[in-house]
């Protein structure tokens, strides 16, 4: 089944490789329109593929076809969010709105989600996984330590003591006579309902027929009300709330698949070593004459010429170098076309090594085994490669005595020049960042845990956002900017925050150093630090201005602490540094009760440390924001490189009513009506409904549910206490401040026709010098 599935997928890739890399390059487009519109389907379908070949990455269980499938995976990824960021740059947006073209493929809006590949904490190295033990120990240990302590400070006084007794005293009282109340009333009731006539037989048994038949027609017809909502579609089958025989299998089948992948694994391993120990003793000799022969053929081929090139550096590639082909350079045209790509040639590579396994027999290895000679001809180059840097030595002398022979008048003159060369080749010693600090990783973690910066992420998923906007292209088509869903936001974080902290992805797609999460308070920004956190395995480092208060006093104990903080971050990597409340570092003006505090403390070294994240840094800086109309644009814009706006939800988002009653305990039942309860939600954040539903569904409330089911007019009341964000509130956000981000700026821009204009300006301007 996903031998089959592997093969279709190759299949479409292949299809897609054709089209973004034809023989004849394809014309700059001129409409931008038509140009966004071939990049939408190429990342809806590249989406597919990836979203098929992670399924089969992680069902496959042999191991060299699993190595070509994690090649082809890594380099769709990375395609994913080469196309995400050229699509940003042509429409200036975060968010793009396909509902047009998912109805042209015919695809449903599931097919838009972005998967989180398993493997990234299944997957993880063995030193990787003991630090992140190490860490969960440390700040498991801290907090059993602290709690302890706590215990040990709290001193009770006296008025304290005396307050609980008089409280637990008021209690008891009350309890004894609501008690003697109860059964007042019950006595009284009894009095009343007392009937000095004898009851007519007759009559009461009437009175117990009618109630029983009356119950037992109210329980027939809501067993055959929920029958037919069964027959139709609109309820789900009681059956199904449990786990079915066949889900159990599955879930065995899947745990099993995972110890298989194990285990060939091992094999796969093991019996790399003994093959590659194998050709180095038996063929190593006859790959080094070989090597040999044919550098000494074109040593015959230069002198023939009476010029003696350089010898390529072992940095360059070698004698490898001497041999390869070159391609042909192309001119560029003017207009809109691809950004060049970092992995379509890994795809191209990717690609052609399927075509081994297309056509294979493999019904002789029905247990999945790896392939011997496979393995001989992969380590065949790697062999070739180690001893190519033998025989690259060894022929270097032999043509530094070659040209000594023929004129040794310039022997000098090209060791002067071959030390130029190294000398240019070194140029400017780079200045290495100074390590202030000599401890060991674990003794750095503890550090960072005292002092309540390195923190345990709470368990969160990325999937707990919902919802999907189903009128964004119909709605821009008629310059009206729809305000994304948090279905949008969940699929824009998974790009440039959770695929990209892939070590493969993360070397070579676009950077993103920083992000920036700008939205009301309760709409989920910090929960979605931490859902990023435990989808990708990474650790949490906590540099918020009001957590840092205290800590590392002074400028050089700034400067310690952000050392200290990147230095565990890039040693622990992937990790996420968070900062919340981040428009407090860039404040215009600092309130008088915050002067204290002085949050703007990392305003200048923060953005120093931040220069220092290189491409093989697997650390992002997260920023959360809900007031950045309080702080300097210009310095959160030149801190966060991409700024994410999240609103409040919209009708669609807010059925989250259902996950959240359900998730604190409460039962739907028809007499609670959730599209009532989001049509009235409107303008309250996911803090705020989550606030509501722990105030009316408590322990009690959900011991009665039985007898008295849940109603929309209870969550009524305690909705109204809340003030909600106003669409004004939210509108101000987005014309007052987003406007005025870089993206915001070019999207005005291009919606008025200034970009075109200044671009054919440009093009004038370049005729001009020409002539």
């Amino acid at each position: 089944t996903y031998n089959q599935l592997w093969a279709d997928t190759q299949s479409e890739l292949t299809q897609l490789l054709a089209a973004e890399l034809p023989p004849e390059p394809l014309r700059p487009e001129k409409d931008r329109v038509v140009f966004f519109q071939r990049l939408a389907v190429l990342y809806v379908r590249y989406l597919q593929v990836f979203r098929d070949l992670e399924i089969a990455y992680d069902q496959v269980v042999h191991p060299q076809k699993r190595v070509v499938i994690r090649a082809n995976l890594d380099g769709v990824m990375g395609r994913l969010l080469e196309l995400k960021n050229e699509m940003v740059e042509k429409e200036f947006s975060e968010y793009h709105y396909m509902d047009d073209v998912l109805h042209d493929l015919k695809l449903t809006p599931e097919d838009l989600e972005i998967p989180i590949p398993r493997h990234f904490i299944s997957e993880c190295s063995k030193d990787v996984k003991e630090r992140k033990e190490m860490v969960a120990k440390i700040i498991k240990t801290m907090e059993i330590t602290e709690g302890s302590q706590l215990a040990m400070d709290k001193e009770m006084t006296q008025e304290v003591a005396v307050k609980i007794i008089q409280v637990a005293e008021r209690r008891r009282q009350g309890q004894l006579r609501a008690k003697l109340n109860q059964e007042s009333k019950n006595m009284n009731r009894m009095y009343r309902n007392k009937d000095p006539q004898i009851a007519d037989p007759e009559l009461a048994a009437v009175c117990i027929q009618k109630v029983w038949k009356g119950y037992v027609q109210r329980k027939r017809t809501k067993i055959e009300r929920e029958q037919e909502e069964i027959l139709l579609g609109m309820a789900i089958d009681p059956k199904y709330y449990s786990t079915l025989p066949s889900e159990i299998t599955a879930q065995e089948n899947e745990a099993q698949t995972r110890i298989t992948q194990q285990e060939h694994e091992e094999d796969y391993q093991k019996c790399i070593v003994a093959i590659t120990n194998q050709l180095r003793d038996v063929e190593g000799h006859d790959i080094g004459q070989t090597m040999k022969d044919q550098i000494r053929q074109w040593f015959f081929e230069c002198d023939a010429t009476g010029t003696f090139p350089d010898y390529p550096d072992d940095e360059e590639g070698g004698s490898a170098l001497i041999f390869a082909e070159k391609s042909p350079q192309q001119e560029e045209e003017a207009g809109l076309k691809m950004l060049p790509s970092a992995f379509l040639a890994d795809l191209v590579i990717g690609n052609k090594m399927f075509d081994y396994w297309k056509n294979r027999d493999e019904s002789k290895n029905y247990n999945q085994k790896h392939e011997v000679e496979l393995i001989k001809e992969e380590k065949r180059k790697e062999i070739e490669a180690e001893i190519r840097l033998q025989v690259d030595e060894q022929m270097r002398q032999e043509l530094a005595e070659w040209k000594l022979s023929v004129d040794k008048e310039k022997v000098g003159k090209a060791k002067a020049n071959a030390k130029k060369k190294k000398g240019s080749k070194s140029g400017k010693k780079k200045k290495k960042e100074k390590d202030l600090t000599a401890d060991t990783l674990e003794s750095l973690c503890q550090e960072l845990a005292e002092q309540g910066i390195l923190k345990q992420p709470e368990n969160v998923k990325m999937k707990n956002f919902l919802d999907y906007s189903y009128l964004g292209t119909t709605l821009r088509q008629n310059d009206i900017e729809p305000m994304p869903s948090l279905s949008d936001v969940r699929q824009v974080l998974s790009l440039y925050a959770i695929l990209p902290l892939s070590q493969f992805v993360h070397e070579k797609a676009p950077l993103i150093k920083a992000i920036l999460l700008a939205g009301p308070a309760g709409v989920g920004k910090k929960m979605l630090v931490h859902a990023i956190c435990q989808e990708t395995g990474a650790n949490l480092f906590d540099l918020s201005p009001l957590n840092t208060i205290g800590k590392y006093p002074g400028k050089s104990g700034v400067t310690m602490m952000l050392h200290v903080v990147f230095k565990v971050a890039r040693l622990l990597q992937p990790s996420v540094i968070w900062i919340g409340d981040a428009e407090k570092m860039f404040y215009k003006k600092v309130p008088k009760e915050e002067k204290e505090l002085d949050p703007k403390r990392l305003k200048k070294d923060l953005p120093k440390s931040l220069k220092l994240i290189k491409g093989e840094d697997q650390v992002l800086i997260i920023g959360t924001t809900n007031d950045p109309l309080s702080a300097d644009i210009k310095g959160l814009c030149k801190m966060y490189s991409k700024i994410i706006l999240i609103p409040r939800p919209d009708y669609g988002s807010r059925i989250l009513w259902k996950q959240l009653i359900q998730k604190h305990g409460g039962k739907l039942t028809p007499a609670l009506n959730l599209s009532s309860l989001s049509k009235i939600s409107d303008g309250y954040t996911p803090g705020h409904i989550v606030k509501v539903i722990q105030t009316v569904i408590t322990k009690r409330r959900i011991l009665q549910q039985a007898k008295r089911p849940l109603t929309a007019v209870e969550f009524v009341e305690p909705l109204a206490k809340i003030d909600p964000v106003f669409q004004e509130e939210e509108e101000a956000l987005k014309q007052s401040w987003y406007a005025k981000t870089p993206l915001g700026k070019k999207r005005i821009k291009a919606a008025t026709g200034q970009d075109e204009e200044e671009a054919s300006a440009k093009s004038a301007k370049g005729k001009d010098t020409k002539k």
